[in-house]
């Protein structure tokens, strides 16, 4: 992890921003599902809920919170400290955002919340991959390019477009 500073920093802000937003999203539909009077503001309508297993968004709203929020934040921890289980835990993450999303999609009809976290958990398993090598980098291309250029295949020119 440490070869790509900036693939870690993009990993580390992605953390971040769901991290935060989950919590803040659990707690509003908590909050919301506590009182009638914030009900309408801080909660989706009621009848998005039936069908689903829960009669209120009280147990949506913790599990976004302490679940999402809480591997995100420990992913992030994870990342920052560069723990030998950072990919693991980012992977984690990026999953369970993916996850979540798929799971509401089947209940709640489309917006473009959806489609913003699908992309951001999408981004985030990216950034865990190109971090263990799975995908390849600029600077990997460079390097097979030269590799191939001393082996008298080609030389880098064709990536530098």
């Amino acid at each position: 992890m440490e070869d790509h500073p900036r693939i870690r920093l993009a990993l580390v802000w992605t953390q971040v921003f769901v991290a935060v937003t989950a919590v803040a999203g659990g707690v509003a539909l908590a909050i919301g599902s506590l009182s009638t009077e914030l009900m309408t503001l801080l909660s989706p309508p009621a009848e998005y809920l039936a069908g689903s297993p829960f009669g209120s968004y009280l147990v949506p709203g913790l599990i976004l919170a302490v679940v999402l929020g809480g591997v995100h934040v420990a992913a992030f921890v994870a990342v920052v400290r560069l723990s030998g289980s950072a990919l693991v835990l980012s992977a984690a993450a990026g999953y369970a955002t993916l996850i979540w999303i798929f799971v509401q999609m089947m209940f709640i009809p489309f917006s473009p919340l959806q489609l913003l976290y699908f992309a951001v958990g999408s981004f985030e398993l990216g950034l865990v991959m190109l971090l263990l090598g799975l995908l390849p980098t600029r600077g990997t291309l460079h390097r097979a390019a030269d590799a191939r250029a001393d082996r008298g295949l080609g030389g880098s020119a064709a990536f530098e477009r």
